[in-house]
């Protein structure tokens, strides 16, 4: 006959939980759970003790079958860590081991309970290997899932920040780009672009290519969204920055922007400038010093 595993782990488990626990907790801090300073040690044991007492309830309740309603609490708990420490910048290998180090704790209490009876051993560490593995993975997903969450939000807040509209002056605004335009991103730069020319009711937009490394189709696309959107608002655009490689591939592709261009942003400027009827005059240095007494 033979020996039902689940029965095992359950009795294992139920008579040695305390030295199951504190097993687990020498183990997690000797693989440097506390060494990061990312957790305290007070947080890890509760942590620790909340979730092998659902453990425990969810085998009395429904054994190993670890997809089971039993196991909603232990799912959520793990889930909520899991999350936790994707936040606070623990890697997937710390993360995976905090359910993953169970097992070895768990196995020699199989060995402290069975004694010399290996098929009772045998049977329940194959049931706590099987059920472990599932809830590993499940922190493994919930992990992933997180910090992928995380990453986005951090290349939002990039991109807001890599696309600042600057008041050059009254009614003229500039627009540098840095690094290369998608679809998203162009999304983010037509929205400050178009907000800017409301707030400051600004007359001429000067978007700067300086920092944008090429220039194909696609990104001559996204420029004529920006610029497209910009002159419905009532901006005037013009480019800046575009270097000699850049004018030859666009020429060669055959990209054409429709818009008055610069080869700097100085250039850009002094443009915007005459084109609302201002001019910079240079002072005489007497002038100058006349002015400063």
């Amino acid at each position: 006959m033979a020996t039902d595993g689940t029965k095992v782990l359950i009795e294992t488990v139920t008579r040695e939980e305390r030295a199951i626990l504190d097993g687990w907790l020498g183990l997690l801090k000797a693989n440097g759970s506390l060494r990061s300073g990312r957790i305290r040690e007070a947080e890890l044991e509760t942590q620790a003790k909340s979730v092998l007492a659902q453990f425990r309830d969810a085998l009395g309740s429904a054994g190993t079958d670890e997809t089971a309603d039993a196991y909603g609490t232990l799912h959520d708990t793990l889930a909520n860590i899991s999350r936790s420490r994707a936040i606070q910048g623990f890697t997937p290998t710390d993360t995976a081991n905090f359910v993953l180090s169970l097992k070895e704790p768990i196995f020699d209490a199989l060995g402290r309970v069975s004694g010399q009876d290996a098929s009772q051993v045998a049977a329940g560490t194959w049931s706590a290997s099987k059920v472990l593995d599932q809830l590993g993975l499940l922190t493994m997903e919930v992990f992933l899932q997180s910090r992928e969450e995380v990453i986005g939000r951090q290349g939002e807040e990039i991109a807001e920040l890599s696309t600042p509209v600057v008041r050059l002056w009254d009614g003229i605004l500039a627009l540098p780009l840095i690094g290369t335009l998608d679809s998203a991103r162009t999304g983010v730069v037509m929205e400050n672009l178009l907000q800017a020319i409301v707030d400051e009711e600004a007359e001429i937009a000067i978007i700067d290519i300086t920092g944008v490394p090429t220039v194909d189709t696609l990104v001559a696309q996204h420029l004529l969204k920006a610029i497209a959107a910009a002159r419905l608002m009532g901006a005037d655009c013009i480019v800046s920055g575009i270097r000699p490689q850049i004018a030859q591939t666009m020429v060669h592709l055959g990209v054409e922007l429709n818009v008055v261009s610069k080869a700097t942003l100085a250039d850009a400027f002094g443009l915007a400038l005459r084109r609302t009827g201002r001019v910079v005059v240079r002072k005489a240095p007497a002038a100058l010093d006349d002015a400063r007494r």
